[in-house]
This record gives C-alpha cells, structure tokens and sequence, in this order.
C-alpha cells in the first residue's frame, strides 16, 4: 500500500498538472499572431499515444497514473446516470471475467495437450485396431480380454512388428519396432521445428525467460500473440511425444500467458495499459503452473516467488481465482483417467524417520550440483550454438539431438518410455499390486499383512536389473538434456530435471532400504527399523531427489516445496522436501547465484534487473549519467525556442527515447521530459489536423503561447505529452541506492541535476551495463535499448 501510494503521490497525471497550473486567457499576442483558439488537440486523443515500440521498456510510473486517471473518471460519471454506473461495474467486474476465460481456456488447453501427448508418445509403438485414437492404456481399459497380470496387453493394441508381419517376438520384429520407433521420433520434431521456423519463432524455448522479461516491463511484440498460442500448442505436443528430454510444463506458462494477452485485448482496460496487462500475465502464470503439475496454491506461489516482478495483493487473489478455475477446468477433462490432476499422483503410506535427514540432505546437495553443471554446461552450449555456424541450422540440430536421442533410448525401457511415465512409476510405492522390475522383492510365503502396510523384503533380480538402467538411464538424462534445452522447439526443463533427480532419488531409496534390511542391528536403523517393519519408502526418495534436481536448477525454494506436496496429496513430508530444496539451493549458490532462467535472460541480453542481485560497489550517478566527459552534449529541447523543424531534425538524427525539455540552452534548468514515440506521434497528428502547421512552427510546453510576431507561422502546443514531474536524483546519489530505485519503482530513464540544473541522464540500459562492468562482465551484452 506505501509503494501504491507512493507512485500516485510521485507521479502526478497530466490531468492534475494542467488543473493545478490553471488555464489562462488568451494573452494580446496571442490575438496578435492569430492563435486565440490555439488548439491542443491532444484533448481529443488518438491513437499510439502512451503505447511503446518494440524492444523497448514501459514505464511504470507513467502507466500506474494513466490507470489512476481512468479509474477516477469512472467513478465520477458513475454517479451521473445509471448507465455510467452500471459500466461502471463492469469495469470493476472485468478482471474477475480475464481470469475465469484465462483458467477455462489453459485448462482445455492443457488437458487437450495431455491427451494427444499420451495418444501420439504411444503411436511410435502401435496402435490401436478398435479406434486408431485410443492411446495404448486406453485401448485396453476397453478390451474384454485383458488380465490383471498382463494388463498391458491386449489383442486390440498391437506393435507395428506385428501389425506389419504378424509376429511379435524376434529379432525382426524387435528391429522393426525400433526402426519405426526412430522415424516417429524424427517425424514428430521435423514437424515440431518447421513449424516453429515458418510461423511462430517465438514458439521455440521454455518461454519463462522471456515471461520474467516481460513482466519486469520490457515489450516484445508477438511473443504472447495468437499465432505464438497456436504453434505452441501445437508444436509442444509434437516436441514431447518425440521422445526428447524435454516436458511441457514450462511451455505451458508460456501457452497460459499467450491467454491471458489474448483475452486483455477484449477489454480496453488492459488492452491500453501495459501496467495493468502485466498483472493479468502475472495472474495467467500461476493459471499455467495450476495446469502444468495440478497445484493452484504452488502456481501462485511459482508467479510470486520466480516469474513476476511487480504483484500486489489483488494480484495475487485473481492469480488463485485464475489457477482454481484452470485446475478445475483440467480435473472435469481427466485427461489421465485417475480423476487427478497430474499423471504422477501418489500417496505413501509409511512416515519418516529423523535418521532418513542424512540421505535427503546428500540428495540436495545432488540437486545442487547437478544444477550447478546443467547451468554451466548448457548455457556453454547455447553460447557456441550462437556465435558458431550451429546456430544456423536448427532444423538440423534438432533432427539430430532427436536422432541420438531415440537411438540410443529405445534398448532401455526407462528411457524408452515417456518422461512423466517414468517419474510415475520411480514415485510409486510398491504395493501388492505391483507389477513393475522396481518391485520384484522376494516375499516371505508365511507374510499375512494389510496391502499398504508390506514390510521390507530383499530385492529381487528384478530390482537389481532395474537399479543397472536406472544408473545408465541417469547418465543419459544428464547428458542428452544440457543439448536439448534451447533448441529451436518448444521445451520444458522442468520435467527432465525432475526425472534425473527421481532416478538418483530411487537408486538412494532402495540402497537405503536394503541396508536397512540386511544390517537392521545397525545403530543407525535400530531405534526405528525392527525386523518385519515397513521402515523405507524408496519412492519418497525419488519425490525428494526430484525437487532437490528442480531446486537446484532454477533456484526455486517455497513454490516448489508446496508443488511438490501438493503432487503428494500429504503434509506429512514436507520437512523432507524442505531439507532438500534449502540444500540444493544452498550448495547450487555457493557456485552462483543464477537460475537457469536468469542465466538465459543474461546470454540473451534481455534487460532485467533482477530484484535479488545486490549492489554493494561504491560508485556514483555522476559515474553513470551520460553524456560522459568526451560525448557530445546531452540533447534536450527547449520550451518555446524550438521549431518543429527542429525536432524532425533531432528525432531523425538520434535513436533516444525521450528527451528532456529544459527553459533553454543556457540555463538549462529542468522543466519535465518527453517520450520520443509520443513526440513524432503528435507532430504528425498535428500536421494533418491543426491547420498552420510548418516546419518553422515553434513547439512550445508552456501553458501560454510564447510572443511571436504576427508574420510567424502558428505555434504547436505540446504541453500534454510532456511529463512535469519525471524522477530526478543529483549527481552525487549512490549508485545502490539509483539501482534500488530502478528496481522498485520500474523506472524507464532517470535524470541528474544539480540545483535543478540538468547534467545528464541515466537508462535502465546504463544501469545494466554499469551492473555488468562491475561484475567484470562484457557491458555491450546488452543488447537491446
């Protein structure tokens, strides 16, 4: 509430400005050069005016007091008639309407995606005779023919060995299926990537890079359009059923916000303020998180702790309306058929011990180290793949990471599956029921128990032989997924991530239980692991090392710990998962202090000032501020000396985006600024609408027409675009406390003076490259203004 009153009580509207200053009658050479009813037509305003070009940063304050205005309007016609009063409620109603569409429309759009991931993963293996688009489980949820023990396998779901040439077993059959399954794989992302490539570049990626960009106020036009929404879908379900390490739940934040930008452009209230567009997509984000893992309450959390960057309390309810809507959206689909939220639901049955501490601690700091090498090894790859002849052909790179990828994943069946399947089934606790390698224990004939309540029982051949493809399973997820992600298709890292800390999580969990098992007389397993008990739970190792590998990857500590007990369904393992995620982003910071997503906002050059980095160097605004002590001087425009021949000139000779406007040249001292796209805007307007209009017309800011001679050509009042109030610090401000201000208050440009007199001016873009150079990094890698 302080920052909000803050920013109405700092940034004064035009509206007040101009009420407060008064307005004056028309002066005697005013009558004299014929400009008695000088008109400044930006009382009717057009269109353009206030919005930003692309590539460029928003200014909060302008766009928090354009809203305060309106809102203020609204309610003083609201009291005129009924109808301003009933508009007047709507306009009140409209953020709760953005939300329920954003929730209704990424919910189908991920159960949709759901379906036809499943569908088509399953195609690269068979088929369905009864209804060719039944995915393998369904097909045989419908047969009359299944049996419990073999109820993977029913006569209507048959290979494509044996669909081809009639037999299922072999070394023929096996070379078919694995022929076909690598000509699925390369067909679906063929299409994934050419997709992409002809019509939606900027479906390509995670996306939340580019989402944390935009919500700290940078525009990139086209990246949340209709066309962006499309290809994504699309393509996203192409990329994930062609087997690579990716998953989708990061695209889908991506898809979620690409709703809720289509649905602003419905309403004028967010579809003209890029303020309040941002707390919509802040709201969508939490919807795409809701959808992504079945968890509203952890993508809430997700939008506040990793993705927005300016989220006041009503945001922060219409974001869980919106993730409610979308979850209940995706339930009422149930695209998994288990009346859940998210393929790998489980629930354990079993409590945890103090002495398990120790290995959910080792897990974290696992998850940390990966996160450390995933980061460094991946960003290495991106960074060659930009500044090497790689980057020119991303058809080709994916052709061939898909390639690699399905030919060396087939011969394992951890790998072969699709990723989610996996982390289901290394998430599952065995019960009597199951069927998997992972729970081929030797059970005691004379054992009598309740089905949850089995006690622990030495591994099998089975486990054995699962724990040697898990280990290379392991070693493959590491290494395929640092060249899969940042391809040019859309890819996820959350599940990838998910699934090497799940497979080094269930190797720990098992090796744990048997030790427990075989060694009970340990001092370490006595107190709480009597024979014939069930002490170890392997599949809660797997959910730890999971959120220990996330953790460490994108740095996320809160959001994570409540969407992984919400995949859980318990609060009973919440301190594990705590321990772990706390180590994993302690070990992970102790090599640095960036996420993935920050670290791909850095190699992208995108300007983000990132509210968690400190500055601590000692340094000055004067040290900052252009022009330095060589440069030209500071171009800047004058309140009634300058013509608007003047300011062509200056606007075509320059690539600012504002200029300020000073009493003169002499003096210097500082009147207010003014954008460069709301200047040539006006200009132009003025041109085709004010008649007298020259390029000797002198543009003024002032509230009176300064005196001209009658023989000079109509003046042009540009008073409402100037902006009496921009925020200013003096030269010998510290820069830490210049940087906070960019920070907190989304400041587009700062200017410098010296008793009011202007000396300079400071750009976020300064900022950023100021912030690198102290940090002995390359300042031009920002590369965009």
């Amino acid at each position: 509430c302080d920052f909000l009153f803050f920013l109405e009580s700092r940034y004064l509207s035009f509206d007040d400005v101009l009420t407060w200053s008064g307005v004056s009658a028309a002066t005697p050479t005013e009558e004299m050069n014929g400009a008695g009813n000088l008109m400044d037509f930006l009382d009717e305003p057009f269109p353009d005016v206030g919005t930003y070009e692309d590539f460029h940063t928003i200014d909060w304050l302008r766009e928090k007091s354009r809203d305060t205005d309106r809102h203020r309007k609204i309610t003083s016609k609201s009291k005129e008639s009924m109808w301003e009063l009933i508009k007047s409620l709507l306009d009140a109603w409209s953020g709760w309407v953005v939300m329920l569409l954003i929730g209704l429309l990424s919910g189908t759009l991920a159960g949709v995606i759901d379906l036809a991931v499943d569908w088509m993963t399953d195609l690269k293996e068979g088929v369905c005779l009864s209804a060719f688009w039944y995915s393998h489980e369904q097909c045989c949820w419908t047969s009359n023919e299944t049996t419990f023990d073999d109820r993977d396998k029913c006569p209507q779901w048959q290979k494509w060995a044996e669909l081809m040439t009639g037999h299922a077993e072999g070394a023929g059959a096996y070379v078919l299926n694995y022929f076909l399954y690598v000509l699925w794989a390369l067909l679906f992302s063929f299409l994934a990537v050419s997709l992409v490539r002809v019509f939606a570049p900027y479906a390509c990626g995670s996306g939340i890079p580019e989402i944390k960009t935009i919500l700290s106020g940078f525009i990139i036009r086209g990246y949340l359009g209709k066309w962006t929404l499309l290809i994504k879908t699309v393509t996203l379900v192409l990329a994930v059923s062609s087997g690579l390490s990716l998953g989708k739940e990061g695209p889908l934040v991506h898809v979620a916000c690409c709703c809720g930008n289509l649905f602003c452009s419905l309403f004028s209230k967010y579809s003209k303020n890029e303020g309040k567009r941002r707390e919509v997509l802040s709201a969508a984000a939490a919807a795409g998180v809701s959808v992504a893992f079945g968890a509203p309450i952890g993508g809430v959390l997700f939008s506040l702790e990793e993705v927005s960057y300016y989220f006041p309390l009503k945001t922060l309810w219409r974001s869980f309306f919106a993730a409610l809507v979308a979850a209940f959206t995706l339930r009422s689909i149930n695209p998994f058929g288990n009346s859940r939220l998210v393929l790998f639901y489980v629930e354990y049955h079993t409590p945890w011990y103090m002495a398990e501490l120790v290995p959910f601690i080792l897990l974290g700091v696992f998850g940390g180290l990966w996160g450390t090498l995933f980061i460094r090894a991946n960003i290495a790859w991106c960074r060659r793949r930009k500044t090497t002849q790689l980057g020119k052909y991303p058809v080709l790179e994916v052709i061939a990471v898909t390639g690699i990828t399905a030919v060396l994943a087939y011969p394992n069946p951890y790998t072969r599956r699709s990723t989610s399947e996996l982390i289901s089934e290394l998430f599952n606790d065995c019960g009597a029921l199951e069927s998997s390698q992972l729970c081929d224990y030797i059970n005691n004939p004379n054992m009598s128990r309740p089905v949850d309540d089995i006690p622990d029982r030495p591994a099998g051949p089975g486990v054995y032989n699962a724990l040697w493809q898990l280990a290379l399973a392991l070693i493959f997820k590491i290494v395929i997924t640092i060249f899969t992600f940042g391809m040019k298709i859309p890819s996820g890292l959350f599940i990838p991530s998910m699934a090497v800390g799940a497979i080094a999580g269930r190797i720990v969990g098992i090796a744990v239980e048997q030790m427990a098992y075989h060694h009970h007389d340990w001092i370490i397993f006595k107190n709480w692991c009597r024979p014939g008990a069930d002490c170890v739970t392997p599949g809660l190792y797997a959910m730890v090392g999971a959120a220990a590998c996330l953790g460490g990857v994108t740095r996320m500590t809160v959001s994570l710990v409540v969407i992984m007990f919400e995949l859980t369904g318990g609060l009973e393992y919440i301190v594990p998962l705590m321990a772990a995620a706390v180590t994993s982003k302690w070990v992970a910071d102790a090599f640095g202090k960036e996420g993935i997503y920050e670290s791909h906002i850095q190699l992208n050059g995108y300007p983000y000032l990132d509210v968690r980095d400190e500055f601590t160097h000692r340094t000055l605004a004067t040290d900052v501020m252009r022009p330095r002590r060589n440069d030209p001087p500071l171009a800047v425009l004058t309140q009634d000396s300058t013509t608007v021949e003047d300011v062509e000139t200056l606007i075509k000779d320059t690539d600012y985006n504002g200029f300020p406007v000073v009493v003169s040249r002499e003096s210097e001292r500082l009147i207010g600024f003014v954008q460069r796209r709301d200047l040539t805007l006006a200009i132009k307007n003025a041109r085709q609408k004010q008649d007298g209009v020259v390029s000797s017309s002198v543009v003024y800011f002032t509230e009176d027409a300064p005196q001209l001679l009658a023989s000079n050509p109509q003046p042009l009042k540009l008073r409402r675009i100037l902006n009496l109030s921009p925020f200013t610090v003096t030269d010998h401000t510290p820069m830490e406390t210049v940087v906070d201000i960019f920070r907190k208050l989304g400041l587009r440009q700062c200017l410098v003076t010296r008793s009011g007199r202007l000396l300079g001016i400071i750009t976020k873009k300064d900022v950023l490259r100021h912030m690198a150079q102290m940090m002995n990094q390359d300042p031009e890698s920002i590369m965009f203004n």
